[in-house]
């Protein structure tokens, strides 16, 4: 059976997104290392499953930038990747996907991403999305979390985390920028 692995950057005090939902706390520590580190995650997943607000987001972004001369190589490589990937995306209200290789799952989605787990393949990664995450956080079908953990606070804003959750900790990664990667697995055993 295929994971869910959830992608979030957090800050310190537990927040994936400020009050009005920006990111900009994250960019004083995006660095290359952070690029590559992104890049080799993406490789391990054949599919990325995403809600309203952030397919949008990434929708309006990453066709645009891959053809962008200003970026770097890595930035490039990346840009190609996630813009050819197959892209999943639970939203009752949007109608139409404009980006490559999206498909839209409206209805039954408990039961479509169950199917979606079944499927042959590598892992389906979710970037951001915070309410698809909590909807697959309360079904149990996440299986893993990456947190970026940023060496910032903001003080209020979006929590990940709502209820208690036990996790098990993986591995951690240390980066120059002061970022942490932490992996934890849900323990949950999927039938």
């Amino acid at each position: 059976m295929r994971r869910i692995i959830v992608s979030m950057n957090i800050t310190i005090d537990g927040f994936m997104a400020g009050p009005d939902g920006g990111l900009d706390w994250h960019l004083q520590n995006w660095s290359t290392d952070m690029s590559d580190l992104l890049a080799q995650q993406l490789n391990t997943a054949d599919t990325i499953l995403l809600g309203k607000n952030t397919y949008s987001a990434m929708a309006g972004y990453w066709p645009a930038v891959s053809t962008c001369l200003s970026l770097s190589r890595e930035d490039l490589a990346y840009a190609d990747m996630i813009n050819r990937y197959p892209k999943v995306v639970c939203s009752r209200t949007l109608k139409t996907l404009r980006w490559a290789n999206s498909k839209l799952i409206s209805a039954n989605i408990r039961q479509e991403i169950l199917k979606l787990k079944q499927q042959p393949g590598k892992n389906i990664l979710i970037y951001g999305s915070h309410k698809l995450v909590q909807y697959l956080n309360s079904h149990n079908l996440i299986d893993e979390y990456l947190l970026w953990l940023y060496p910032v606070s903001i003080g209020s804003g979006m929590q990940l985390f709502k209820q208690r959750q036990n996790l098990q900790l993986i591995n951690t990664q240390t980066l120059p920028s002061g970022v942490v990667v932490l992996k934890y697995s849900t323990g949950i055993k999927q039938p």
